[in-house]
């Protein structure tokens, strides 16, 4: 597990290049001392490198490339292209401003992952926002940031959403509690036109929604929110997220993910069918 509170946000791609790092000096035979010798650096700076704690420097990854034995120049080229996009930063780094360092992470993972799963019982997930509702749920998160802060908060929200609609969209899969559609944000128009945006949102092929009604009783995630990242990536595993009041944590030992799974797994046998999601939303909005 990693408490993400304070610290740099890596993108997806540094993780990846940091984990076949760790591979080519564990074939080749090397301790963390031994690589951080061919660098001249402390065995620490070598394994802050494999860790993603730290960006790759083209010098750096082309010398160990050697001491590991990888003399091919198109994989040499290959891998250092990998590198300098790494090194770039994300899209959301204009909006560094507004972004907590450790949601930084979140949207790299959200943004390379093919299946993003989610309990949310508190708001709809940002991903299927509308403006008006990201709107009243970041002023209620912060009650005394400038409207400026809040439109910008807006803007990164809006970006995050254009995932669901690109090319190899993610398939996201989400069990909302009845909760969320039954709590007043924003006034009874707003909540009429999110309502609204679930149900466009439920008609798209890639976008899985299902409710978890009162009637179902106690369910095991009462305890909070969470997600699920799993990527097309082979270097990175199933990592799960859970988020508190200052900060988040990101897991990725297999145990602990293998726990979020089979929650959510049993949420999903117990929530409503998805293909009863718009007739429940349908029936909710009526009401407001």
């Amino acid at each position: 597990m990693a408490d993400a509170r304070g610290v740099g946000a890596p993108t997806v791609l540094r993780v990846v290049l940091g984990k076949r790092l760790q591979d080519l000096r564990e074939k080749a035979g090397l301790s963390f001392e031994e690589a951080g010798r061919a660098l001249d650096v402390t065995h620490a700076t070598v394994r802050r490198m494999e860790k993603a704690e730290v960006g790759l420097k083209i010098p750096y990854v082309e010398k160990l490339l050697g001491v590991y034995g990888v003399t091919d120049p198109a994989e040499v080229e290959g891998f250092l292209t990998l590198t300098r996009e790494a090194n770039r930063p994300g899209w959301w780094h204009r909006f560094r401003d507004v972004l907590p360092e450790w949601f930084s992470a979140f949207v790299s993972l959200e943004g390379e992952a093919n299946l993003i799963r989610a309990y949310e019982p508190h708001y709809v997930p940002g991903l299927l926002q509308t403006e008006q509702y990201a709107r009243a749920v970041l002023r209620a998160g912060m009650p005394h940031a400038p409207d400026a802060d809040i439109d910008r908060a807006v803007a990164v929200r809006r970006e995050r959403q254009s995932l669901l609609t690109r090319d190899r969209a993610p398939l996201l899969w989400v069990v909302m509690d009845e909760t969320v559609l039954r709590r007043p944000i924003g006034g009874p128009g707003v909540m009429r036109e999110q309502i609204a945006h679930l149900v466009e949102a439920t008609a798209l092929p890639n976008v899985r929604l299902q409710i978890m009604p009162f009637a179902a009783g106690p369910h095991p995630a009462m305890y909070g929110p969470f997600h699920i990242f799993r990527f097309p990536l082979p270097e990175l595993p199933d990592i799960a997220y859970a988020e508190n009041l200052v900060g988040a944590s990101y897991f990725d030992q297999r145990d602990d993910v293998s726990a979020f799974l089979e929650a959510l797994d049993r949420m999903c046998a117990q929530a409503a069918p998805a293909q009863t999601t718009e007739a429940f939303l349908g029936g909710i909005r009526k009401e407001i």
